[in-house]
């Protein structure tokens, strides 16, 4: 594919910025990747993605073909909520991890996705499920994945742009003081424990966190909590029950204290229960609820 630089509002644009605008089917990360080693050239020569362009320059883009991620397809069971050629919708399950990674190399959501996704297009250069947004292990429920590039960048700025709502359940240890609130403050790694995170003040290595969340049960003096997540920041309702609500989640073998749980579970009480976005290709208004788990009985009863 060849490109001019042919309007003079596109003088001194970056060339990442420029290309973004050209190939709306790719993300700028993408962009910047394929610039780095050498795919897009600039009047004939290698650069790179903040390059300032001039007018008349020849932008010449090779989109290679996408390779094999290294990732093993394993034929896992994947409850299914929703499914397109375009993206998928699935109830994870309690204890599945997201990603391979050190400690869990696979089992895994993206090795039973290289499988169930038998037609999967090139997302950043790998034949490979494009996650858009992650969930812990041990939080069950509505998680979306893209199956091409222009699902997963047109996604992924939904998320940034707030226009997705997501909705959590979490039964917490004892009663938060009042029904409702909305918790804005900014969240970092833990200073000490690296496993964790934390409410922090430094703005260099925090991000804004914003939960709003309101108490809908109650069993045994433990409150079950409806969060709508405005961010989506590591550990941020685990965060935000246990410092700010101070009622860390039930089964949290984090953030809480085994000794002064006054419930006693075998899983993270977290559930992503609802999620609600307009479908990035067909702009239908999509709307899912995952299953809640059994061990919320208690507390969904009385709804």
């Amino acid at each position: 594919m060849e490109l001019i630089v042919s309007e003079r509002a596109d003088v001194k644009q970056r060339l990442d910025h420029f290309l973004q605008q050209q190939l709306t089917d790719l993300s700028r990360t993408r962009i910047q990747s394929l610039v780095k080693d050498g795919h897009i050239l600039v009047n004939g020569s290698q650069t790179k993605p903040n390059m300032a362009l001039k007018l008349n320059d020849h932008i010449l883009i090779e989109i290679p073909d996408a390779v094999a991620t290294e990732v093993l397809a394993q034929d896992i069971p994947l409850d299914v909520l929703f499914e397109d050629e375009h993206l998928i919708v699935i109830n994870k399950a309690e204890g599945m991890v997201v990603h391979p990674a050190a400690g869990n190399p696979d089992g895994t959501l993206v090795n039973a996705l290289l499988f169930h996704c038998k037609n999967l297009s090139g997302i950043g250069g790998e034949l490979r499920p494009g996650i858009v947004h992650r969930l812990d292990k041990e939080t069950s429920g509505c998680l979306v994945a893209a199956k091409h590039d222009l699902a997963h960048t047109r996604l992924t700025q939904a998320f940034t742009d707030r226009t997705i709502t997501k909705i959590y359940l979490a039964a917490v240890n004892g009663m938060p003081v009042g029904r409702e609130g909305r918790i804005e403050n900014r969240i970092g790694r833990h200073p000490v424990d690296r496993k964790r995170m934390s409410v922090s003040t430094h703005e260099s290595s925090s991000k804004e966190a914003v939960t709003v969340w309101d108490r809908v049960a109650e069993h045994k003096g433990c409150a079950l909590i409806r969060c709508r997540l405005l961010t989506g920041r590591t550990h941020q309702i685990r965060v935000h029950m246990r410092e700010t609500l101070n009622c860390a989640i039930l089964g949290d073998t984090i953030y809480a204290q085994p000794n002064r749980q006054l419930i006693h579970l075998p899983r993270l009480m977290l559930h992503a229960w609802q999620l609600s976005f307009t479908h990035p290709i067909t702009n239908e208004a999509l709307s899912f609820a995952a299953p809640i788990p059994p061990a919320f009985e208690p507390w969904t009863s009385q709804l």
